[in-house]
């Protein structure tokens, strides 16, 4: 609440150009935030941070048990003396043998676009084939930049004759972004036959339109890679080898080509692997092991994408507005940075598709959400600081008045009723002593024991009122409430108690001994404001409650006690070392109240038992008294559970004790 009040003053004082400005910041934040991915120059980053989540992500495997390469490359090539792109009878000749070894699926990788003197050798082959098995196909449509309408004809005329009830046409379509790197499984184009994958593993419906990103895996053993790789000289021989067999038995066989300058790609591994491409066959296998694996990566909704950059641009603005030492503004901030570097690669590691998830942008939108709002906010902070400390004095806690130069209308100049915390402190026998004095001692003793007292008050969050003598008034609650406010005032009741203590010990060689210091708490409603008019304005409270607090401290004396507190302050402290110590009439007042004593170092158990005695002797069990009195006797130095004793003795069951 206190931060959204302060953006609301902040707008009313920023003034309407201002306001105008910073509003167009903070919305070109949001659609940077959102959109970073289509804006120019920006991309460049995003990838390059993709790229790096991606290539950490990447699962580390041995080589791939269900998927095997078989490649020609340039010695193929320059044995053959064919580069279109393979001779096809040596193609013809390996295709017989995988297919007699058993092979789950064939995948190849090779566009026959183009007349050969073995294609009759070939097209024999196809269509004898008994393994599924599917041949590249591509679209003069889709990819009008490598192939010719007279290309297009050849090869639709070879697909119609090789094709049967195991031979057919697979897309062998693969994208790469505007940077040349592929990353994501190609989009579904109406007229072309399935992706290879999806032709090999067909009627997986996860796949089925998927066009997330390419799953890469890096391979455990550098010298084996993710997929075995075998030459297709080995199969076009005709020589068997039982040993080879076994490499093929049941797996997916992919053919294709592993020549330099053909047909390689750039992936997101090559921040980890030396800037290495990759062959477009085993794009197709990793795609393939992605789809076996059922390991789709899940979207990122648009919807979410919105939450995260108004997120950013929230968490910006507000960030601008944080005061305070930069030790703990540094914390914060550092905190953001690193929720938004670590959360994509925590969603990367889990599936969670982080492509076109801005990260650079929610760092730009952030940055400008931050530069607005700051900007703005400095504008009226002078005046804001100026009006605060000129209100606030030195009576608030630091971190009040932090708070109210941060939003000035947190205090109230005219005065509100407020619910506080009273606290009344007096120094027994000060004046009599300052008599025995040097008034230039009395000086120092009574600067000195306020010093004391206020740093209590101050620690613990508390308002100084007024210095009356040697009394110090102080309350919680206002200008500014919290939670806790009932347990800092009780915790400051008895440390103020704790502080006279040390200053009556510690006293100069040569003064006499110095009395206790004593401390009334209550708790009750009080108006409280700046009173005293324009040229002597003093922060304060007035009401009964400060009145009560005032005779509670007076009460000590008669009580035997040092703190008493009231049981509206105990019920609302927090904390459970109170001592009930009867109830009383105070001197001038016709309600009698219940009192209690803080006595951190007695055991619950004590204090319960002392008031189950008290609530017996109220409804007039006559043993209880006798049980308290043996309490005492037990305690012999305690002073006031033996006046408690007392006053249980004069008054009646269900009576109060009437203080003079």
């Amino acid at each position: 609440m206190p931060r959204l009040k302060s953006t609301r003053l902040l707008a009313r004082r920023i003034g309407p150009a201002r306001a105008v400005l910073t509003a167009l910041l903070l919305i070109a934040g949001l659609l940077v935030a959102r959109y970073s991915w289509t804006l120019p120059f920006v991309p460049v980053a995003e990838r390059s941070l993709y790229d790096l989540r991606e290539a950490w992500a990447a699962p580390i495997v041995e080589p791939d048990p269900r998927v095997v390469m078989v490649v020609f490359n340039d010695d193929t090539l320059n044995n053959t003396r064919k580069r279109s792109p393979l001779d096809r009878g040596t193609l013809a000749r390996a295709l017989r043998s995988i297919d007699a070894m058993g092979a789950k699926g064939i995948g190849i990788d090779i566009l026959i676009d183009q007349e050969q003197d073995e294609d009759a050798e070939l097209v024999e082959a196809l269509r004898g084939m008994q393994t599924p098995t599917y041949l590249a196909y591509a679209s003069f449509g889709s990819n009008r930049d490598q192939i010719s309408e007279r290309q297009q004809q050849f090869l639709d005329d070879f697909q119609k004759a090789i094709a049967t009830d195991k031979t057919k046409a697979t897309s062998i379509r693969l994208e790469v972004d505007s940077d040349n790197v592929v990353r994501s499984w190609p989009k579904v184009v109406p007229g072309l036959p399935p992706l290879m994958a999806r032709a090999l593993v067909p009627d997986d419906r996860d796949f089925a339109t998927y066009a997330g990103a390419i799953r890469f895996r890096q391979a455990k053993f550098a010298d084996y890679g993710v997929y075995n790789k075998l030459p297709i000289d080995v199969f076009a021989a005709g020589v068997e080898i039982p040993a080879l067999a076994d490499q093929i038995r049941g797996k997916y066989v992919l053919i294709g080509g592993d020549v330099i300058d053909y047909d390689q790609f750039e992936t997101p591994l090559r921040l980890a692997t030396e800037g290495r491409t990759m062959i477009g066959l085993e794009v197709h296998a990793t795609i393939l092991s992605q789809l076996l694996d059922k390991a789709p990566f899940a979207p990122v909704t648009g919807a979410q994408l919105w939450l995260i950059a108004l997120s950013a641009i929230l968490l910006g603005a507000l960030s601008s507005m944080a005061a305070g030492a930069w030790w703990r503004v540094g914390p914060v901030l550092l905190i953001q940075a690193a929720g938004v570097a670590l959360l994509p690669f925590w969603m990367q590691a889990r599936m969670i598709d982080t492509q076109n998830l801005p990260v650079f942008g929610w760092a730009l939108g952030w940055v400008l959400a931050f530069i607005a709002v700051g900007a703005a906010a400095r504008a009226v902070g002078a005046e804001q600081r100026k009006f605060a400390q000129g209100a606030l004095g030195k009576y608030l806690p630091r971190d009040i008045a932090n708070q109210i130069i941060q939003d000035p209308e947190q205090l109230a100049l005219k005065g509100e009723r407020r619910e506080i915390f009273v606290i009344f402190s007096d120094l027994e026998g000060f004046t009599e002593l300052s008599h025995a004095l040097d008034p230039q001692m009395v000086a120092t003793l009574l600067n000195r024991y306020l010093d004391l007292l206020s740093d209590v008050v101050l620690a613990h969050g508390g308002t100084i009122d007024k210095f009356v003598g040697d009394a110090v008034v102080a309350f919680w609650g206002a200008p500014i409430s919290r939670p806790d406010d009932g347990e800092r005032a009780a915790r400051a009741a008895y440390a103020m108690w704790q502080a006279g203590e040390e200053f009556r010990n510690t006293a100069p060689p040569g003064v006499p001994p110095i009395g206790r210091t004593r401390v009334g708490l209550h708790f009750g409603e009080a108006i409280v404001g700046n009173f005293g008019g324009e040229d002597r304005i003093q922060y304060t409270a007035l009401g009964d409650s400060m009145n009560t607090a005032s005779r509670l401290e007076a009460a000590n004396k008669k009580l035997h006690t040092s703190v008493i507190a009231s049981a509206e302050a105990v019920s609302r402290s927090g904390l459970d070392w109170w001592r009930p110590m009867g109830r009383i009439t105070l001197r001038g007042r016709a309600t009698p109240v219940d009192v209690f004593e803080p006595t951190p170092d007695m055991p619950n158990g004590a204090l319960s038992h002392i008031q189950a005695i008290l609530d017996r002797l109220a409804k007039g069990d006559g043993g209880a008294l006798a049980e308290l009195e043996g309490l005492a006797a037990a305690s012999p130095d305690d002073a006031a559970l033996a006046n408690l004793v007392y006053r249980m003795q004069s008054i009646k069951s269900g009576g109060s004790y009437v203080l003079e």
